[in-house]
């Protein structure tokens, strides 16, 4: 299932650049690449004369050009050279995607661009905002984009994957969960009071004894998650809105379908305590990183369970609250989505 007419993260601002570079979408190729005024262009990679991909050729000016037989593609599809002929016919031309770059992300809008608003892009203003220490990357991950946001949106797993790092047995056992339905989303809110820091926490909070720990973890449709994270010493208010004496952290994911069984999995982490040194932010993105290394070891065993029975049906438990709502407000989406684009066909 996709829902297409959303943005996307397509690349790190950094993988754009003169060179094409070829992605799939939605199970669709795209070639992205950069005019020389730096503006990231977002074609179809398959020429619309013999469909070699345009992701083998290279950018000319602001056109790039096909490996095969030359033709040239300007920034809005359309076919501009054709080596030997003058003329141009009107069919020679390939989808351009509308794309935007903000952030330090390049997003990609995959459906009608009639309806793309930039407006519209999830706020991942961290990564720009000096307020901020902040580092992130991708991974390409071998499973379906929704057992991503499952994994996102259910953290009772951090006792057992992550015992390491970022979970410990309160994590789970001591946790009160609330679920909030949104139009755009799914917020899951978790408390953990009056209990041992994880080591993670511990490491960069050197916490003399407990910690009230948050877990505020904001879903937005269709594959955006961001989890405001931390712990203050316990009884110092954290609950009521005064978090002193402790961290405070995003942890900031963009799921980008590549194909029903594979994503483009864009995170970053970001952090308030000591924003503008460099050393802490790169020692806590290895540990968040070595955390997400095992979370993607057990969602590409998942996913291949999934191909080995599909039909299999899932059991739910109380901590599938959150992931289950956000599924049923995907699948409204989608209905929505495919209803409009059966009512613009008749």
């Amino acid at each position: 299932m996709y829902l297409r007419n959303h943005w996307y993260v397509a690349a790190q601002a950094g993988e754009v650049g003169a060179a094409p570079l070829a992605r799939m979408f939605l199970g669709e190729p795209v070639v992205l690449f950069r005019r020389p005024d730096g503006t990231p262009v977002a074609l179809e990679d398959r020429c619309c004369h013999r469909r070699v991909p345009l992701s083998l050729g290279k950018v000319v000016g602001s056109h790039i050009q096909c490996v095969y037989h030359g033709l040239e593609f300007a920034g809005d599809g359309r076919c501009v050279a054709i080596p030997g002929q003058a003329d141009i016919p009107a069919a020679a031309r390939v989808r351009a995607y509308p794309v935007v770059e903000t952030h330090s992300w390049v997003w990609i809008w995959m459906g009608d661009p009639a309806l793309a608003d930039p407006a519209d892009i999830c706020d991942f203003h961290f990564f720009t905002d000096p307020a901020y220490g902040s580092r992130s990357t991708r991974f390409h991950v071998k499973a379906n984009w929704q057992l991503i946001v499952d994994n996102l949106l259910d953290l009772t797993h951090l006792t057992y994957v992550h015992a390491r790092t970022i979970g410990n047995p309160a994590t789970t056992l001591k946790a009160e969960m609330g679920v909030e339905r949104r139009d755009d989303g799914v917020t899951v809110t978790r408390w953990v009071i009056d209990a041992p820091a994880p080591p993670t926490y511990q490491l960069f909070g050197q916490f003399a004894g407990n910690v009230d720990r948050w877990q505020i973890i904001h879903h937005t449709a269709p594959a955006f998650v961001r989890l405001n994270i931390g712990a203050s010493t316990t009884g110092t208010g954290a609950r009521d809105g005064t978090r002193v004496d402790g961290i405070n952290m995003w942890n900031l994911n963009a799921i980008t379908p590549e194909t029903e069984t594979s994503s483009h999995y864009f995170w970053g982490q970001a952090h308030e305590f000591s924003p503008h040194d460099g050393g802490v932010t790169d020692r806590l993105f290895a540990e968040i990183h070595r955390t997400f290394v095992e979370d993607i070891e057990v969602l590409e065993r998942q996913q291949q369970m999934f191909d080995h029975d599909p039909t299999h049906v899932m059991l739910d438990i109380r901590a599938d609250a959150g992931s289950n709502a956000a599924r049923r407000l995907l699948d409204q989406l989608h209905e929505a989505e495919q209803s409009g684009r059966r009512h613009a066909a008749e």
